[in-house]
């Protein structure tokens, strides 16, 4: 095996542990993932005010209520959720990422993913895996109460929050995150 091919099965193997340890939604299927999405939302827009306008400014969310990250040299993730258009859930997504690099530790955290165009939904829900990249702008903790829909719709059309992170990681990596389309 070529050095590369070592990397690309080891990542493949922590992305599957990861997923096969399900990250604590359980396998209660949909109703068990609407239940989490909905507590996820309620803290978010009791913590962080601004993202209720951002929500409903927004063509849909993908709420991913809980996502574990590890990693030790190579690392990934994974987690489980759903995207809202409206107040009903369409679909139910997985969320996997592997990374490459100097990195350390092991961390939970909550995301959610605004579509604040029709265009960026329709993309989002007709590709076979969509992958998150330099098109998503990200605001953390310490920012996401400033976040307003007004100022963010024009300058990315998919607007990321990350919020609730317990744990620590830390490195720098190279990685990316896909999301998938799955049936609980």
């Amino acid at each position: 095996m070529t050095e590369f091919s070592r990397r690309v099965f080891a990542l493949g193997a922590v992305a599957t542990t990861l997923a096969a340890c399900g990250n604590g939604i359980g396998s209660a299927g949909a109703a068990t993932i609407d239940a989490r999405v909905d507590s996820t939302l309620n803290a978010m827009y009791q913590q962080y005010p601004g993202t209720q306008q951002l929500a409903s400014q927004a063509a849909g969310i993908l709420v991913m209520p809980l996502v574990t990250e590890v990693g030790l040299g190579l690392g990934g993730s994974y987690g489980r959720g759903a995207l809202r258009v409206g107040q009903s859930t369409v679909d139910y997504y997985a969320a996997a990422s592997g990374s490459a690099g100097l990195q350390i530790g092991a961390q939970q955290f909550s995301h959610v993913l605004f579509f604040m165009t029709q265009e960026a939904l329709q993309d989002f829900r007709s590709s076979q895996g969509w992958a998150a990249g330099a098109d998503v702008e990200y605001a953390f903790s310490n920012q996401a109460e400033m976040l307003r829909a007004e100022t963010t719709t024009s300058l990315s059309p998919v607007i990321a929050a990350v919020f609730g992170q317990t744990g620590l990681r830390v490195g720098a990596t190279l990685e990316g995150t896909k999301y998938t389309r799955i049936i609980p």
